[in-house]
């Protein structure tokens, strides 16, 4: 009898134990991609997003620069209007199609396009920037993404995390990514890329708090650091978001 009611109690632990090592053993990479996703954008918002957002960009020794962005995902419009000095330079994608400005004038000498970047490849750029670091982790399903199927895991800055590798294919990017993510909530904390791995060179990132716009959790600090030396770069701070109707 004694050993019948150890056995009773002895099967349900193996079976939850073999039930959770099979949980553990399923968390493919486009598997925590998702869950990552239900956190941050649980109503799938982002692809039909629209919206501003107010951003403090500041680095040693120099002056703080802001932005001004306004994104309408679904129209296939980009602004971003950009302090510099007692200049203030638009750059607009609107259906693929660019517009500069320089204080509200389309009319630019050359002296002031090169030395203030206002070109249309500048604003083809910013779009891609920050379409991509402020729509992560949706941004992550775009065709042209390399999921690796592996999770890692690793201790950064003293947190553990699951960490999500990714790749492109070779029209869309070269550097390699990683995402970090807390293992109790799927939440977005770092991002890290290498240009070529084997140098360690790159740059880390660290997210802290969120702003939630339409029901996505969007990280409001961005701080920036070299992975060779852990120089700090910047920090981005979206002082305010907004969805727009």
């Amino acid at each position: 009898m004694k050993s019948i009611q150890i056995l009773k109690w002895f099967l349900p632990v193996l079976f939850f134990n073999i039930l959770q090592s099979s949980a553990q053993e399923e968390l493919t990479g486009p598997k925590l991609l998702e869950k990552a996703i239900a956190y941050h954008d649980p109503n799938g918002n982002w692809k039909s997003f629209k919206g501003k957002m107010a951003i403090l960009m500041s680095t040693p020794d120099a002056e703080t620069r802001r932005t001004q962005l306004e994104l309408n995902l679904p129209g296939q419009y980009f602004k971003s209007s950009v302090r510099k000095g007692n200049y203030t330079v638009d750059y607009i994608i609107d259906k693929g199609e660019c517009e500069l400005l320089l204080n509200n004038s389309p009319v630019i000498a050359d002296t002031y396009r090169d030395s203030l970047q206002i070109t249309c490849e500048r604003a083809l750029k910013m779009k891609d920037y920050y379409t991509y670091l402020y729509g992560l982790p949706m941004k992550l399903k775009d065709p042209g993404t390399l999921i690796d199927p592996k999770v890692g895991k690793k201790s950064f800055k003293g947190k553990e995390y699951l960490v999500l590798k990714v790749k492109y294919d070779e029209e869309v990017g070269s550097d390699t990514w990683y995402f970090y993510f807390d293992p109790t909530n799927y939440k977005m904390e770092v991002y890290q890329f290498f240009h070529d791995e084997s140098k360690n060179d790159g740059e880390y990132i660290l997210l802290s708090e969120e702003i939630t716009v339409n029901d996505i959790k969007i990280p409001k600090i961005r701080a920036w650091y070299y992975n060779t030396n852990d120089k700090y770069l910047g920090t981005d701070d979206l002082v305010k978001a907004y969805a727009l109707d």
